[in-house]
């Protein structure tokens, strides 16, 4: 009896779907394996890690992990680094060096380097690809390599609540107060208010708040409406489901 054309085509779609649900279910294995928390540390010894704290798999470059404090419920992502010093191996003394609050987040791919002291305050949330650094090049000689220059360096703040877009860049001795907005790929410089939003390279001050006037300038689009106290997640599906023609 002659065979049917589809199947060997459908045994190669089935050996697909396979091996795909098994590298899927080894890969989440592995990610769960190789994040470190205050309970899964592996090789990676904090100054402090507090509870509820992870570090998604597969990390960044991370030393000097002694003078590294992380407070509780931070979420670092993938491919995140995070360093204290310039180079490992080297004794920083007796006080931490890069200091993150309760509830940080840090985006996928992100950096914080820490030379001399970085401070994070609680409860900010940095998008992907944000670059915080106490240290930058110099390039007094004009006859030395860039590279091979002493750079220097200036502690950095960012005050608690604060929102850092995607890309941004946070210099040597900037000191951002508190609930301050960096725009997407802003770069900055100096001291920035409290709940001020500062845009460009280099970012400067684009709107903030006045106790009397409220935002200056104005916002454009009105304040989100939160969700109601006491709403399960189900409701929130059948809402979302609900044909909008018929509200």
């Amino acid at each position: 009896m002659p065979k049917s054309r589809d199947t060997f085509p459908a045994l190669t779609a089935w050996r697909r779907r396979l091996l795909a649900r098994a590298v899927q279910g080894g890969w989440r294995w592995v990610q769960e394996a190789g994040s470190v928390s205050a309970e899964q540390p592996g090789r990676l010894r904090f100054g402090r890690i507090g509870a509820g704290t992870r570090l998604a798999f597969p990390q960044g470059t991370v030393f000097g992990e002694p003078w590294i404090e992380l407070g509780e419920h931070c979420v670092i992502g993938e491919h995140v680094t995070l360093t204290a010093g310039m180079m490992p191996g080297l004794d920083l003394g007796a006080e931490p060096i890069l200091r993150l609050g309760d509830g940080v987040v840090l985006g996928r791919g992100s950096h914080v380097i820490a030379d001399t002291a970085v401070t994070i305050g609680s409860n900010t949330y940095c998008g992907p690809y944000v670059y915080i650094t106490s240290t930058n090049h110099s390039y007094d000689d004009p006859q030395v390599p860039v590279g091979k220059q002493w750079p220097r360096t200036d502690p950095v703040t960012v005050g608690p609540g604060c929102w850092l877009g995607t890309g941004a860049v946070i210099l040597p001795g900037a000191r951002l107060g508190r609930n301050v907005v960096v725009a997407a790929g802003a770069v900055v410089r100096g001291e920035v208010p409290d709940h001020a939003v500062v845009a460009g390279a280099p970012a400067r001050v684009v709107r903030s708040w006045d106790p009397e006037l409220g935002w200056q300038p104005p916002l454009r689009t009105p304040a989100p409406v939160p969700i109601p106290e006491g709403v399960t997640p189900e409701q929130l599906l059948a809402m979302a489901e609900l044909d909008p023609d018929r509200s």
